[in-house]
């Protein structure tokens, strides 16, 4: 949680899981759990979710990912990326996906552009305080023909 404003309590993780839960079922996609091929170890989540507060993209689809910091720099958000965005253009037809960080994650941006994602722009984002060092936000988005190239 590095990138994020805090860490979650066990009550505010619960009821993460639980919105990923009814978007999955509302919408047919969603966030799936990581685990490690070799030994099945829990290393995080990567996904789907549509967005939903306003920064000029809200109900656009954004791919997302948090692994554990000790699974960093192995290729496990890259490859998992790739293979979300695959299923959300191959398997669900969408036409372009999403997805920001705060501008100080430089690793998160690193595998937006090396899943071919294009920059879009910078952003505050709304639900941070203007006052917080990860306040400004960084849009990167891929279409479905970006993704074919």
């Amino acid at each position: 949680m590095e990138y994020f404003p805090n860490t979650l309590t066990k009550a505010e993780s619960d009821k993460l899981i639980e919105r990923f839960e009814k978007h999955a079922e509302d919408k047919g996609f969603g966030i799936w759990v990581v685990e490690r091929k070799e030994d099945g170890a829990f290393i995080g989540y990567i996904g789907l979710l549509e967005v939903g507060f306003d920064a000029g993209f809200q109900g656009a689809v954004e791919i997302g990912w948090r692994l554990d910091n000790k699974f960093w720099k192995q290729g496990y958000a890259t490859e998992g990326a790739k293979a979300c965005l695959d299923y959300a253009f191959h398997v669900l037809g969408l036409k372009e996906i999403v997805s920001f960080t705060a501008l100080t994650n430089t690793p998160s941006e690193k595998v937006m552009q090396r899943i071919g994602m294009v920059k879009v722009k910078e952003f505050d984002h709304p639900k941070l305080e203007g006052n917080s060092p990860l306040s400004r936000h960084i849009l990167y988005k891929i279409t479905a023909d970006g993704w074919q190239q």
